[in-house]
């Protein structure tokens, strides 16, 4: 079908009232998310709320309400990425994307073109992954220098846990043999003891100074591209992971503005810890842009060892990963969000690093009674991946409670070298959806965009398939793992709802609730496995406003 993105139409905020629309939706199968009626065939729209949802017969008067035929096309409640990171997904459309590089060849090849087609400043990109590469090999800085000779070239690893800087670039920070890695951190060095160009999570810091600083417009810009992404992909909302501090008020601005097209949950970076503790929660826009959670790093990623586990790595047995914060520093920080009313989201995926925060939790809690918090017991804490956990470690999740926020991707695209990296015996509690969600924890289920490509039917796919775009599994990748079709929806829409606190207003189609829908031009509930990714959305839905349709 020809796309027609509404998208542009809603930069400004007279744009955004004017496309305001009282809609009746009918002509697809419609699966509201609710247990008592699950399906409906109309669903009608005034002012931004769900008046009816039902039979098309005894309907109530559609008078002025406009007719949105679905052709077929199957509509759900609004799918929210419940992680991701709005500006890099802006940013990756401005920058060199490596993203589905074959090998460390052509992933120069690209480099060398934009170089070519970009001769001033450095170079900035990210998405390479080795683990599929002919050349089984991290990139180096010498592949940088022959590719862009003499250029800062800085190139994130897809999963944004380590980069690799040029020559020009390490000289620039002043990085040499006799550099020590931060806390947290690694510089990877060759035989001779001289660096690689490979810096290791903390050790990231190193450069960051190398990369230009964006000017308002051009950041702005970047913030306009994430969002007109979301929302082609169907996304109604996005649980903005590590939103920078700095950016909050840009995006409030954003928002008033009527440039904020989707549903913004923040949860920010610790250098806005104390401000926005002490200020409380913030909301503009009638709930467009909420600013609620701050997101700590307990370890780094799997993909490049940074992964805190019990147990050596099993391809890499002088490792057990990288943690990044410690008991003492980050207990009291935990007790200061309870007693403000902030929410806490932090990224653990070794199973080390999935005990330790859950150990923090557990002494945070105990340690402020829930007469002293503004949330009383109610706090909803997070843990962001969860991909690997003990299976004695799962109780945690149930006592305290806590919040899985997995993303499904991960296991489809991991499942080529995490068994190497982990050994048969730790992949029984690694992305373990279904063991989660039998035990009663909330799993929601996001993207982690632009670490992975960020569509929801991709995510759909991978929790219900547990198989990898091309079909393939692995020998014994815990197939039971892999959720049914219901528990998917909820992992994308109620269960994401919940972990923002908006279960009663969103998540769900039902009378009194905001309109967010999503359609898909794939019936997610009834198609083959195999063609859930290979649909597209067709209709986005946001306080009934259309800001993404497909004709």
């Amino acid at each position: 079908m020809r796309r027609t993105l509404l998208l542009a139409l809603l930069l400004s905020g007279a744009a955004a009232s004017a496309a305001a629309q009282d809609l009746l939706i009918r002509g697809g199968p419609i699966y509201t998310g609710a247990e008592t009626a699950p399906t409906a065939e109309m669903v009608q729209v005034r002012d931004g709320r769900i008046v009816y949802v039902g039979a098309a017969a005894g309907a109530p008067p559609a008078d002025g309400l406009e007719v949105v035929d679905l052709e077929g096309a199957a509509l759900f409640p609004g799918f929210t990425d419940g992680h991701a990171h709005l500006d890099g997904i802006g940013w990756r459309e401005m920058t060199l994307n490596l993203e589905g590089s074959a090998s460390i060849a052509e992933a120069m090849a690209r480099l060398t073109a934009w170089a070519g087609s970009h001769p001033d400043g450095p170079i900035i990109g990210r998405g390479w992954i080795e683990t599929h590469w002919p050349e089984a090999r991290f990139l180096t800085a010498a592949d940088l220098d022959a590719a862009a000779p003499g250029r800062v070239v800085l190139l994130s690893r897809a999963d944004g846990h380590a980069v690799v800087a040029s020559s020009a670039a390490l000289a620039a920070a002043g990085i040499t043999a006799d550099t020590a890695a931060p806390s947290g951190g690694e510089i990877l060095k060759d035989d001779s003891g001289r660096p690689t160009g490979l810096l290791v999570d903390a050790a990231e810091q190193l450069v960051s100074s190398l990369a230009p600083q964006a000017d308002p417009a051009a950041l702005r810009e970047a913030y306009r591209a994430g969002f007109r992404v979301e929302a082609e992909y169907g996304w109604t909302g996005v649980h903005f992971m590590s939103a920078p501090w700095r950016d909050i008020p840009l995006l409030e601005q954003m928002a008033e503005a009527g440039e904020a097209p989707l549903r913004i949950y923040n949860s920010v970076t610790p250098d806005g810890a104390a401000e926005l503790i002490a200020g409380g929660p913030r909301s503009v826009a009638d709930g467009r842009i909420i600013t609620r959670a701050i997101k700590y790093y307990a370890d780094g990623a799997l993909g490049s060892r940074g992964a805190a586990l019990f147990e050596p790595y099993a391809d890499r047995p002088d490792t057990t990963g990288l943690m990044q914060i410690g008991e003492q520093e980050i207990v009291p920080l935990y007790q200061a969000a309870l007693r403000g009313g902030i929410q806490i989201a932090t990224h653990a995926i070794g199973d080390r690093g999935n005990a330790s925060v859950a150990e923090w939790y557990q002494q945070a809690l105990a340690g402020v009674a829930p007469a002293d918090r503004p949330n009383g017991a109610d706090v909803r804490w997070r843990i962001e991946h969860a991909q690997i956990i003990r299976p004695e470690d799962y109780h945690w999740f149930v006592d305290l409670p806590i919040i899985a926020s997995m993303q499904p991707s991960h296991a489809i695209g991991d499942l080529h070298f995490a068994p190497a990296r982990l050994g048969d015996a730790r992949l029984d509690g690694a992305y373990a959806w279904h063991r989660l969600v039998d035990l009663g924890v909330i799993v929601v289920g996001g993207s982690d965009a632009p670490v992975e490509r960020g569509a929801p039917l991709i995510e759909f796919y991978a929790a219900v398939a547990r198989r990898d775009l091309q079909g393939f599994q692995g020998p014994d990748w815990r197939p039971h793992e892999a959720v049914d079709r219901q528990t998917a929806l909820k992992m994308f829409t109620l269960w994401p709802a919940y972990a923002s606190f908006r279960e009663d207003e969103l998540g769900t189609i039902e009378v009194g609730k905001r309109a967010d829908f999503t359609a898909f031009s794939v019936d997610l509930m009834t198609a083959p496995m195999a063609d859930i990714p290979k649909g597209h959305a067709v209709l986005t839905v946001v306080d009934g406003v259309v800001v993404h349709r497909a004709d």
